[in-house]
């Protein structure tokens, strides 16, 4: 069986690990290729800071997501536990939400991560000291950061080592592909890409800008919940700075505007940051759909399943959802199996 995952980013990948390796494993004959335009560290994934959380999913199910992301939460404590964990770049972080105006302290994720609380008015007023505008909630959890740029390698190099092959092609139209190709299995995980690739009109971009600088003392995340708020996220060699999520805005170059928001929002939140040292700036397009998309196509001679739309959760849903790609495959695999069979 001859298996094409389109699209190199982590949802793309993790996909076709799933499949190589069950399908190994049960002793079935199998070629699975990763056929993408770009791959790291050329992907949309490889700016983002990697922090584990829900966001930007529209109207996906809560129950759906909260599956898909515990899967992934215990992919990466496996691999923080392992000799792996510097190499995938996966950090065990301390994180502090906080928002000026509202929060629902009852979210649905809090059994996942490690410890989540809520904060006292005592910790608030601590961190509200000097600021004009003051904190009214926040919490306190711990989880997992998985930088993109360094979890790709690793992810790409596991699947290689198992003897998955590696395509730089763009393919423009699905269709024309599945009608031209030789595989027998298509995984569509084309992200943005599907705007085009499958004329899906509901995808949209949302343009995330972020700044990285050197700030190797700081171990904390910070994120402000609130409308226009910012956030900071420790990596392993830098702390990324953000950030924007703008609707159906395509602009790829930095703005300076926005690089004011975010670099005067995050000194708000840590002044120490204004004897940081700038690194660089990073703007990419999130795959924004109202609801992530992950299905089997119905008829054709070819399984086809598609599974993007993951929008600003592309690394906290992939391993849970390239779960859920390989279960959709076995059952299609099965009922035609059944069929044939029958006839």
């Amino acid at each position: 069986m001859r298996v094409a995952v389109i699209g190199g980013g982590v949802s793309g990948i993790s996909s076709a690990i799933q499949i190589l390796e069950h399908l190994k494993s049960a002793g079935s004959p199998v070629e699975v290729t990763v056929i993408s335009e770009a791959f790291s560290p050329n992907t949309t994934g490889d700016g983002s800071a990697g922090l584990w959380g829900p966001y930007l999913l529209g109207g996906t199910p809560t129950a759906r997501v909260h599956g898909w992301s515990k899967q992934m939460h215990d992919f990466l404590q496996q691999i923080w536990l392992t000799e792996d964990a510097c190499e995938a770049g996966v950090c065990l972080l301390p994180c502090i939400r906080l928002t000026t105006t509202t929060m629902d302290n009852d979210v649905f994720w809090k059994d996942i991560v490690y410890g989540c609380r809520q904060l006292t008015q005592k910790q608030l007023d601590e961190l509200n000291v000097g600021r004009t505008k003051k904190y009214t909630a926040g919490m306190h959890f711990i989880t997992y950061t998985s930088e993109p740029v360094k979890l790709l390698p690793y992810l790409m190099k596991r699947f290689q080592a198992n003897g998955g092959k590696i395509v730089q092609q763009k393919i423009a139209n699905l269709e024309e592909f599945i009608s031209n190709s030789n595989y027998d299995v298509i995984i569509n995980c084309t992200g943005l890409g599907s705007r085009e690739c499958v004329k899906d009109g509901g995808m949209f971009p949302v343009r995330g800008q972020v700044s990285r600088v050197k700030a190797n003392w700081l171990y904390y995340a910070f994120l402000d919940e609130s409308d226009h708020g910012n956030y900071i996220i420790p990596n392993c060699e830098s702390v990324v700075l953000g950030g924007t999520h703008q609707e159906n805005d395509e602009n790829l170059e930095v703005c300076s505007n926005d690089k004011k928001f975010i670099v005067d929002g995050c000194r708000k939140i840590v002044p120490g940051l204004e004897h940081a040292q700038h690194l660089c700036d990073w703007v990419g397009l999130r795959p924004g759909r109202g609801t992530l998309r992950l299905e089997a196509e119905k008829g054709g001679k070819k399984i086809v399943i598609h599974n993007y739309g993951h929008g600003g959760s592309g690394v906290t849903l992939a391993w849970g959802c390239a779960n859920d790609v390989l279960e959709l495959l076995k059952n299609e695999l099965q009922v035609r199996k059944l069929t044939k069979s029958k006839l």
